[in-house]
Protein backbone atom coordinates (compact mmCIF):
# COMPACT_ATOMS: atom_id res chain seq x y z
CA UNK A 1 0.00 0.00 0.00
CA UNK A 2 1.87 2.94 -1.08
CA UNK A 3 1.44 7.12 0.64
CA UNK A 4 -0.25 8.26 -2.08
CA UNK A 5 -2.84 5.51 -2.63
CA UNK A 6 -4.32 7.55 0.67
CA UNK A 7 -5.79 10.12 -2.33
CA UNK A 8 -7.44 6.59 -4.16
CA UNK A 9 -9.26 5.63 -1.10
CA UNK A 10 -11.07 9.59 -0.04
CA UNK A 11 -11.85 9.56 -3.73
CA UNK A 12 -13.70 6.53 -3.57
CA UNK A 13 -15.48 7.34 -0.27
CA UNK A 14 -16.23 11.13 -1.48
CA UNK A 15 -14.13 12.48 0.76
CA UNK A 16 -12.06 15.32 -1.53
CA UNK A 17 -14.61 18.51 -1.70
CA UNK A 18 -11.49 20.75 -2.48
CA UNK A 19 -7.52 20.06 -3.01
CA UNK A 20 -4.44 22.53 -3.75
CA UNK A 21 -3.09 21.11 -7.02
CA UNK A 22 -4.09 17.66 -7.09
CA UNK A 23 -1.24 16.31 -9.20
CA UNK A 24 1.17 17.95 -6.99
CA UNK A 25 0.01 16.82 -3.68
CA UNK A 26 -0.37 12.80 -5.62
CA UNK A 27 3.40 13.34 -6.43
CA UNK A 28 4.74 14.74 -2.99
CA UNK A 29 2.50 11.52 -1.72
CA UNK A 30 4.40 8.98 -4.17
CA UNK A 31 8.02 10.49 -2.56
CA UNK A 32 6.70 9.03 0.97
CA UNK A 33 5.23 10.13 3.85
CA UNK A 34 3.91 13.30 4.99
CA UNK A 35 3.21 14.98 8.03
CA UNK A 36 -0.80 16.20 8.14
CA UNK A 37 -2.28 18.31 10.69
CA UNK A 38 -6.20 19.03 11.10
CA UNK A 39 -7.19 21.59 13.95
CA UNK A 40 -9.86 21.63 16.71
CA UNK A 41 -11.53 24.53 18.28
CA UNK A 42 -12.49 23.85 22.38
CA UNK A 43 -16.18 25.77 21.73
CA UNK A 44 -17.85 23.09 23.53
CA UNK A 45 -16.80 20.81 26.64
CA UNK A 46 -16.97 17.51 24.08
CA UNK A 47 -16.51 17.14 19.92
CA UNK A 48 -19.33 16.24 17.98
CA UNK A 49 -20.18 14.04 15.84
CA UNK A 50 -19.49 16.59 12.86
CA UNK A 51 -15.98 16.33 14.09
CA UNK A 52 -15.59 12.61 13.42
CA UNK A 53 -15.20 13.22 9.27
CA UNK A 54 -12.09 15.51 9.80
CA UNK A 55 -11.00 13.38 12.73
CA UNK A 56 -11.32 10.52 11.02
CA UNK A 57 -9.30 11.78 7.88
CA UNK A 58 -6.30 11.99 10.23
CA UNK A 59 -6.62 8.99 10.98
CA UNK A 60 -6.50 7.50 7.52
CA UNK A 61 -3.62 9.53 6.75
CA UNK A 62 -1.96 7.67 9.44
CA UNK A 63 -3.35 4.26 8.28
CA UNK A 64 -1.45 5.13 5.20
CA UNK A 65 1.58 5.93 6.74
CA UNK A 66 1.56 9.53 7.08
CA UNK A 67 2.00 11.10 10.45
CA UNK A 68 -0.48 13.11 11.45
CA UNK A 69 -0.86 16.42 14.36
CA UNK A 70 -4.50 16.72 15.90
CA UNK A 71 -4.18 20.62 16.15
CA UNK A 72 -6.47 21.71 19.69
CA UNK A 73 -7.20 25.23 19.28
CA UNK A 74 -6.56 27.08 22.79
CA UNK A 75 -6.00 29.82 21.20
CA UNK A 76 -8.64 30.08 18.01
CA UNK A 77 -11.03 28.45 20.70
CA UNK A 78 -10.78 31.97 22.33
CA UNK A 79 -11.68 33.88 19.26
CA UNK A 80 -14.57 31.65 17.17
CA UNK A 81 -14.21 31.03 13.24
CA UNK A 82 -16.25 33.38 11.36
CA UNK A 83 -17.26 30.69 9.19
CA UNK A 84 -20.36 29.07 8.92
CA UNK A 85 -22.18 31.69 11.57
CA UNK A 86 -24.68 34.47 11.29
CA UNK A 87 -23.64 36.21 14.79
CA UNK A 88 -20.11 36.13 16.82
CA UNK A 89 -19.85 33.75 19.18
CA UNK A 90 -19.87 34.69 23.17
CA UNK A 91 -16.07 34.32 24.41
CA UNK A 92 -15.24 31.91 26.58
CA UNK A 93 -13.54 32.51 30.39
CA UNK A 94 -9.97 31.19 30.70
CA UNK A 95 -11.57 28.29 32.99
CA UNK A 96 -14.52 26.96 30.39
CA UNK A 97 -11.84 27.10 28.08
CA UNK A 98 -9.15 24.87 29.81
CA UNK A 99 -12.17 22.33 30.69
CA UNK A 100 -13.17 21.78 27.20
CA UNK A 101 -9.72 22.04 25.86
CA UNK A 102 -8.85 18.85 28.62
CA UNK A 103 -11.93 16.82 27.51
CA UNK A 104 -11.43 17.57 23.82
CA UNK A 105 -7.49 16.70 23.72
CA UNK A 106 -8.83 13.23 25.50
CA UNK A 107 -11.02 12.44 22.71
CA UNK A 108 -8.48 13.28 20.22
CA UNK A 109 -5.79 10.98 21.71
CA UNK A 110 -8.22 8.26 21.43
CA UNK A 111 -9.10 8.43 17.74
CA UNK A 112 -5.63 8.54 16.68
CA UNK A 113 -2.18 6.20 17.07
CA UNK A 114 0.24 8.42 19.76
CA UNK A 115 2.50 4.97 20.10
CA UNK A 116 5.84 4.65 18.84
CA UNK A 117 6.96 4.40 15.22
CA UNK A 118 6.94 6.67 12.50
CA UNK A 119 3.44 7.20 11.79
CA UNK A 120 3.08 8.31 15.29
CA UNK A 121 0.53 11.27 15.92
CA UNK A 122 1.78 14.33 17.45
CA UNK A 123 -1.03 16.80 20.05
CA UNK A 124 -0.26 20.35 19.77
CA UNK A 125 -2.17 23.52 21.45
CA UNK A 126 -2.12 26.57 19.66
CA UNK A 127 -2.07 28.55 22.72
CA UNK A 128 1.55 27.36 23.22
CA UNK A 129 2.82 29.93 20.25
CA UNK A 130 0.08 32.30 20.05
CA UNK A 131 -0.01 33.74 23.28
CA UNK A 132 4.11 34.02 23.82
CA UNK A 133 3.53 36.26 20.52
CA UNK A 134 3.04 40.20 21.39
CA UNK A 135 0.56 42.20 18.98
CA UNK A 136 3.20 44.19 17.35
CA UNK A 137 5.17 40.97 16.47
CA UNK A 138 2.23 39.38 14.85
CA UNK A 139 0.88 42.13 13.03
CA UNK A 140 4.66 42.22 11.72
CA UNK A 141 5.83 38.64 11.34
CA UNK A 142 1.92 37.66 10.01
CA UNK A 143 -0.17 40.69 9.26
CA UNK A 144 2.41 42.36 6.89
CA UNK A 145 1.98 39.31 4.09
CA UNK A 146 -1.84 39.08 4.32
CA UNK A 147 -3.84 41.82 2.41
CA UNK A 148 -7.41 43.06 3.32
CA UNK A 149 -8.32 42.13 -0.21
CA UNK A 150 -7.46 38.86 0.23
CA UNK A 151 -9.69 38.37 3.26
CA UNK A 152 -12.48 39.79 2.24
CA UNK A 153 -12.74 37.75 -0.44
CA UNK A 154 -12.94 34.34 1.67
CA UNK A 155 -16.30 33.53 1.54
CA UNK A 156 -16.15 32.12 5.53
CA UNK A 157 -15.77 36.21 5.85
CA UNK A 158 -17.43 37.74 2.68
CA UNK A 159 -20.84 36.57 4.03
CA UNK A 160 -20.37 37.80 7.28
CA UNK A 161 -19.19 41.44 6.15
CA UNK A 162 -22.43 41.22 3.74
CA UNK A 163 -24.54 40.27 6.46
CA UNK A 164 -26.88 42.35 9.09
CA UNK A 165 -24.33 41.39 11.74
CA UNK A 166 -21.33 42.32 10.55
CA UNK A 167 -18.12 41.05 11.70
CA UNK A 168 -16.24 42.36 14.24
CA UNK A 169 -12.40 42.72 14.21
CA UNK A 170 -11.65 40.31 16.60
CA UNK A 171 -13.65 37.51 14.32
CA UNK A 172 -11.64 39.04 11.47
CA UNK A 173 -8.15 38.35 12.76
CA UNK A 174 -9.54 34.03 13.15
CA UNK A 175 -8.19 33.85 9.58
CA UNK A 176 -4.35 35.12 10.44
CA UNK A 177 -4.75 32.91 13.43
CA UNK A 178 -5.01 29.89 11.53
CA UNK A 179 -2.57 30.79 9.08
CA UNK A 180 0.27 31.65 11.57
CA UNK A 181 -0.59 28.18 12.82
CA UNK A 182 -0.04 26.19 9.73
CA UNK A 183 3.04 28.52 9.33
CA UNK A 184 4.35 27.54 12.45
CA UNK A 185 3.62 24.14 12.14
CA UNK A 186 5.38 23.54 9.11
CA UNK A 187 8.35 25.54 10.24
CA UNK A 188 8.57 23.53 13.92
CA UNK A 189 7.24 19.93 12.55
CA UNK A 190 7.65 19.87 8.63
CA UNK A 191 3.87 19.87 8.60
CA UNK A 192 3.35 19.97 4.69
CA UNK A 193 -0.55 19.56 4.45
CA UNK A 194 -3.60 20.56 6.34
CA UNK A 195 -6.86 19.38 6.12
CA UNK A 196 -10.14 20.18 7.56
CA UNK A 197 -13.67 20.09 6.69
CA UNK A 198 -15.29 22.53 3.11
CA UNK A 199 -16.02 25.77 5.54
CA UNK A 200 -11.98 25.93 6.27
CA UNK A 201 -10.71 26.45 2.98
CA UNK A 202 -10.60 29.70 2.64
CA UNK A 203 -8.69 29.53 6.06
CA UNK A 204 -6.40 26.66 4.56
CA UNK A 205 -5.50 28.35 1.52
CA UNK A 206 -4.32 31.86 3.60
CA UNK A 207 -1.95 29.39 5.30
CA UNK A 208 -0.56 28.08 2.33
CA UNK A 209 -0.34 31.96 0.98
CA UNK A 210 1.33 33.01 3.88
CA UNK A 211 3.63 30.22 4.07
CA UNK A 212 4.50 30.63 0.11
CA UNK A 213 5.70 34.04 0.85
CA UNK A 214 7.34 33.91 4.37
CA UNK A 215 9.15 31.04 3.48
CA UNK A 216 9.18 30.14 0.13
CA UNK A 217 7.91 26.68 0.40
CA UNK A 218 4.77 24.85 -1.27
CA UNK A 219 2.69 23.15 1.24
CA UNK A 220 -1.06 21.39 0.31
CA UNK A 221 -4.41 21.60 1.55
CA UNK A 222 -7.78 19.02 1.39
CA UNK A 223 -10.91 19.66 2.51
CA UNK A 224 -13.75 17.07 2.80
CA UNK A 225 -17.48 17.90 2.63
CA UNK A 226 -19.84 18.53 5.25
CA UNK A 227 -21.58 15.44 6.34
CA UNK A 228 -25.47 16.41 5.63
CA UNK A 229 -28.70 14.09 6.01
CA UNK A 230 -31.01 13.42 3.12
CA UNK A 231 -34.23 14.49 5.08
CA UNK A 232 -32.86 17.61 5.12
CA UNK A 233 -32.06 17.54 9.20
CA UNK A 234 -28.61 18.66 10.08
CA UNK A 235 -25.99 15.79 10.27
CA UNK A 236 -25.43 15.07 14.17
CA UNK A 237 -28.68 16.34 15.66
CA UNK A 238 -31.31 14.33 16.97
CA UNK A 239 -34.47 14.37 18.83
CA UNK A 240 -32.59 15.80 22.61
CA UNK A 241 -30.14 17.88 20.25
CA UNK A 242 -26.60 17.23 19.07
CA UNK A 243 -24.85 14.13 19.03
CA UNK A 244 -21.61 14.01 21.17
CA UNK A 245 -18.53 12.07 21.87
CA UNK A 246 -18.35 12.56 25.38
CA UNK A 247 -20.44 9.23 27.11
CA UNK A 248 -21.12 12.08 29.50
CA UNK A 249 -23.03 14.11 27.21
CA UNK A 250 -24.72 11.22 24.83
CA UNK A 251 -24.39 7.48 26.23
CA UNK A 252 -23.02 4.98 24.38
CA UNK A 253 -26.10 3.51 23.75
CA UNK A 254 -27.86 6.92 22.46
CA UNK A 255 -24.86 7.39 19.82
CA UNK A 256 -25.46 3.77 18.83
CA UNK A 257 -29.35 4.68 18.65
CA UNK A 258 -28.48 7.80 16.43
CA UNK A 259 -26.66 5.83 13.41
CA UNK A 260 -29.32 2.87 13.87
CA UNK A 261 -31.91 5.23 12.62
CA UNK A 262 -29.96 6.57 9.97
CA UNK A 263 -31.86 6.84 6.60
CA UNK A 264 -31.48 3.95 4.15
CA UNK A 265 -30.44 6.84 1.75
CA UNK A 266 -28.03 8.31 4.11
CA UNK A 267 -26.47 4.78 5.30
CA UNK A 268 -24.04 4.19 2.40
CA UNK A 269 -22.25 7.35 2.70
CA UNK A 270 -22.20 7.24 6.55
CA UNK A 271 -20.13 3.82 6.20
CA UNK A 272 -18.03 5.38 3.45
CA UNK A 273 -17.17 8.48 5.81
CA UNK A 274 -17.88 7.74 9.20
CA UNK A 275 -16.15 4.22 9.42
CA UNK A 276 -12.54 2.39 8.52
CA UNK A 277 -14.15 -0.54 7.18
CA UNK A 278 -12.29 -1.49 3.72
CA UNK A 279 -14.53 -0.54 0.77
CA UNK A 280 -14.90 -4.49 -0.62
CA UNK A 281 -16.85 -4.80 2.73
CA UNK A 282 -19.27 -2.02 2.94
CA UNK A 283 -20.30 -2.91 -1.18
CA UNK A 284 -20.99 -6.30 0.64
CA UNK A 285 -22.95 -4.59 3.48
CA UNK A 286 -24.91 -2.65 1.01
CA UNK A 287 -26.11 -5.42 -1.38
CA UNK A 288 -26.99 -7.56 1.50
CA UNK A 289 -28.98 -4.46 2.75
CA UNK A 290 -30.67 -3.79 -0.86
CA UNK A 291 -31.87 -7.27 -0.57
CA UNK A 292 -33.65 -7.12 2.90
CA UNK A 293 -34.04 -3.54 4.06
CA UNK A 294 -35.98 -4.13 6.90
CA UNK A 295 -33.40 -5.94 8.74
CA UNK A 296 -31.16 -3.00 8.83
CA UNK A 297 -27.98 -4.68 8.44
CA UNK A 298 -26.46 -1.64 7.06
CA UNK A 299 -27.28 0.44 9.95
CA UNK A 300 -26.79 -2.22 12.56
CA UNK A 301 -22.87 -2.39 11.16
CA UNK A 302 -22.85 1.81 10.89
CA UNK A 303 -23.80 1.94 14.48
CA UNK A 304 -20.99 -0.84 15.96
CA UNK A 305 -18.60 0.33 13.96
CA UNK A 306 -18.50 4.39 14.46
CA UNK A 307 -19.75 3.45 18.37
CA UNK A 308 -16.19 0.93 18.45
CA UNK A 309 -13.75 3.72 17.38
CA UNK A 310 -15.50 6.66 19.51
CA UNK A 311 -16.43 4.47 22.72
CA UNK A 312 -14.53 1.34 22.50
CA UNK A 313 -15.33 -2.27 21.59
CA UNK A 314 -16.53 -2.78 25.23
CA UNK A 315 -19.40 -0.11 24.81
CA UNK A 316 -20.24 -1.26 21.65
CA UNK A 317 -21.18 -4.51 22.40
CA UNK A 318 -23.45 -3.51 25.36
CA UNK A 319 -25.05 -0.69 23.12
CA UNK A 320 -25.57 -3.62 20.36
CA UNK A 321 -26.72 -6.07 23.23
CA UNK A 322 -29.71 -3.04 24.43
CA UNK A 323 -30.68 -2.40 21.63
CA UNK A 324 -31.29 -6.18 20.42
CA UNK A 325 -32.96 -6.20 23.64
CA UNK A 326 -35.62 -3.79 22.43
CA UNK A 327 -36.57 -6.43 19.58
CA UNK A 328 -38.66 -8.50 22.40
CA UNK A 329 -40.71 -7.34 24.83
CA UNK A 330 -39.59 -6.56 28.08
CA UNK A 331 -41.44 -9.21 30.12
CA UNK A 332 -38.80 -11.62 28.39
CA UNK A 333 -35.60 -9.96 29.18
CA UNK A 334 -33.69 -12.11 31.35
CA UNK A 335 -31.88 -10.74 34.54
CA UNK A 336 -28.33 -10.26 32.21
CA UNK A 337 -30.14 -8.16 29.75
CA UNK A 338 -31.84 -6.03 31.97
CA UNK A 339 -28.18 -5.22 33.54
CA UNK A 340 -26.76 -4.78 30.31
CA UNK A 341 -29.65 -2.03 29.83
CA UNK A 342 -28.70 -0.72 32.86
CA UNK A 343 -25.71 0.09 31.92
CA UNK A 344 -26.54 2.07 28.72
CA UNK A 345 -29.73 3.44 29.31
CA UNK A 346 -30.70 6.11 32.26
CA UNK A 347 -31.75 4.48 35.43
CA UNK A 348 -34.70 5.63 37.76
CA UNK A 349 -33.49 3.94 41.19
CA UNK A 350 -36.75 3.86 43.28
CA UNK A 351 -37.28 2.65 46.67
CA UNK A 352 -39.95 0.19 48.15
CA UNK A 353 -42.24 3.28 48.78
CA UNK A 354 -42.89 3.53 45.48
CA UNK A 355 -44.61 0.65 44.53
CA UNK A 356 -48.27 1.62 44.81
CA UNK A 357 -47.66 5.40 44.01
CA UNK A 358 -49.14 7.20 41.48
CA UNK A 359 -46.60 6.26 38.28
CA UNK A 360 -46.38 10.12 37.31
CA UNK A 361 -45.53 10.99 39.99
CA UNK A 362 -42.72 8.88 40.47
CA UNK A 363 -41.33 9.72 37.14
CA UNK A 364 -41.99 13.62 37.73
CA UNK A 365 -39.89 12.41 40.65
CA UNK A 366 -36.91 11.19 38.74
CA UNK A 367 -36.51 13.89 36.25
CA UNK A 368 -38.40 11.85 33.48
CA UNK A 369 -41.14 14.29 32.71
CA UNK A 370 -40.61 17.66 34.36
CA UNK A 371 -43.77 18.04 36.31
CA UNK A 372 -46.75 16.12 37.08
CA UNK A 373 -48.91 18.20 34.71
CA UNK A 374 -46.63 16.88 31.86
CA UNK A 375 -46.69 13.63 32.71
CA UNK A 376 -50.50 13.87 32.75
CA UNK A 377 -49.99 15.38 29.20
CA UNK A 378 -47.84 12.79 27.92
CA UNK A 379 -50.26 10.02 29.17
CA UNK A 380 -53.76 11.99 27.80
CA UNK A 381 -51.81 11.89 24.51
CA UNK A 382 -50.66 8.06 24.72
CA UNK A 383 -47.00 9.10 24.45
CA UNK A 384 -45.55 7.55 28.02
CA UNK A 385 -45.16 3.52 28.58
CA UNK A 386 -44.53 1.09 31.23
CA UNK A 387 -43.43 -2.28 29.76
CA UNK A 388 -44.63 -1.57 26.59
CA UNK A 389 -48.11 -1.28 27.56
CA UNK A 390 -49.55 2.48 27.38
CA UNK A 391 -49.72 3.96 30.90
CA UNK A 392 -53.55 5.47 31.67
CA UNK A 393 -54.58 7.99 33.70
CA UNK A 394 -54.45 7.94 37.37
CA UNK A 395 -51.77 4.19 36.68
CA UNK A 396 -49.87 3.64 39.73
CA UNK A 397 -46.14 1.89 39.75
CA UNK A 398 -47.31 -1.72 40.49
CA UNK A 399 -45.06 -5.10 42.53
CA UNK A 400 -46.62 -6.81 39.30
CA UNK A 401 -44.55 -4.13 37.23
CA UNK A 402 -41.30 -5.09 38.32
CA UNK A 403 -40.01 -7.68 36.19
CA UNK A 404 -37.85 -10.41 38.16
CA UNK A 405 -39.01 -8.29 41.63
CA UNK A 406 -36.30 -5.46 40.08
CA UNK A 407 -37.07 -4.22 36.45
CA UNK A 408 -39.30 -1.93 34.47
CA UNK A 409 -38.88 -0.63 31.18
CA UNK A 410 -40.08 3.19 30.75
CA UNK A 411 -40.55 4.51 27.61
CA UNK A 412 -41.78 8.33 26.30
CA UNK A 413 -42.69 8.58 23.08
CA UNK A 414 -40.88 6.53 19.89
CA UNK A 415 -37.10 6.52 21.18
CA UNK A 416 -36.44 7.71 25.37
CA UNK A 417 -36.35 4.58 27.14
CA UNK A 418 -35.67 4.61 30.76
CA UNK A 419 -34.44 1.48 32.91
CA UNK A 420 -36.75 1.46 36.07
CA UNK A 421 -34.83 -0.75 38.99
CA UNK A 422 -36.05 -1.16 42.54
CA UNK A 423 -33.68 -0.76 45.11
CA UNK A 424 -33.06 -3.20 47.60
CA UNK A 425 -35.29 -2.74 51.06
Amino acid sequence: MSPADILDDLQARGLVHDATDRAALRARLAEGPITVYAGFDPTAESLHVGNLVPLLLLRRFQSFGHRPVALAGGATGMIGDPGGRSSERNLLDPATLDRNLAAIKGQLERLLDFGEGPAQARLVDNRDWTEPMGVLEFLRDVGKHVTVNTMLAKESVKARVESEAGISFTEFSYMLLQANDYRHLHQRLGVELQVGGSDQWGNITAGIDLIRRVAGAHTHGLTVPLVTRADGQKFGKSVDGAVWLSPEMTSPYAFYQYFVNVDDRDVERFLLQLTLLPLDEIAEVIVRHAAAPERREAQQVLARAVTGLVHGEAEADRAAGASRGFTRRASDLTVEEWEGLAASLPVIDVGPASVGQDLVEVLAEHGVVSSKGEGRRLVAQGGLYLNDVAVTEGRSLAADDLLQGTWAMVRRGKKQRYVLRRRPS
